[in-house]
């Protein structure tokens, strides 16, 4: 099965969430008549997860199973892998416009990690890796180009605490692993470890 491309509001709303960007209009409908129940509550949430970031179910899985190794809180862990990917580093330094953005740009090699080129949107970048975007895309000083513009839009403390972007030189350092509450998103994980722990 491909990755989901359709439209994200409906995903939003289905899974009773605000739209980005649309904080003033109500969550949509689901449960709204009837409760829940804790299946459906950890079975929403893990949806809702795994549609932020991008994923696919086996894709999805793979990472809690590898957080579940972990020491410490698998939730925690699972966030703190979740937003040490590639494509969501990406985003995250404001180098796209959105995750999706980010992926495609990753895809089509416009990144360097440590001065090598790297492809694949779901790499796992460590702390003190350096995120730059490329020399041949630097150069290419169109004003339509996705991540000019998307820089462009950048403001200050925009940024999370976690990555230190240098515009001028385009790219970002991932400083440290993240705390859970640094990561900007708003999600009940604990249940999704409920879920894959029935």
């Amino acid at each position: 099965m491909a990755r989901y491309t359709g439209p994200v509001f409906k995903v939003y709303r289905r899974l009773g969430e605000s739209v980005p960007g649309r904080q003033s209009e109500q969550s949509g409908g689901a449960g709204k008549f009837r409760k829940l129940s804790n299946y459906a509550l950890q079975l929403r949430e893990k949806q809702k997860i795994r549609f932020s970031y991008g994923m696919m179910e086996r894709q999805f899985r793979n990472l809690y199973e590898k957080a579940a190794r972990q020491r410490g809180n698998t939730g925690e862990n699972m966030m703190i892998l979740l937003e040490s990917r590639l494509d969501n580093i990406v985003f995250r330094l404001g180098m796209a416009s959105s995750l999706r953005a980010a992926r495609q740009l990753v895809g089509h090699s416009h990144f360097d990690v440590n001065g090598v080129s790297v492809n694949i949107p779901s790499y796992t970048v460590r702390p003190g890796d350096v995120v730059r975007v490329r020399d041949n895309s630097q150069m290419r000083k169109n004003p339509d180009s996705v991540i000019h513009n998307a820089m462009r839009r950048l403001r200050e403390g925009d940024t999370v605490p976690y990555l230190q972007l240098d515009k001028a030189k385009m790219e970002g350092v991932y400083l440290a692993l993240p705390h859970r509450d640094e990561i900007p998103v708003v999600c009940k994980e604990q249940l999704v470890v409920e879920f894959y722990s029935r």
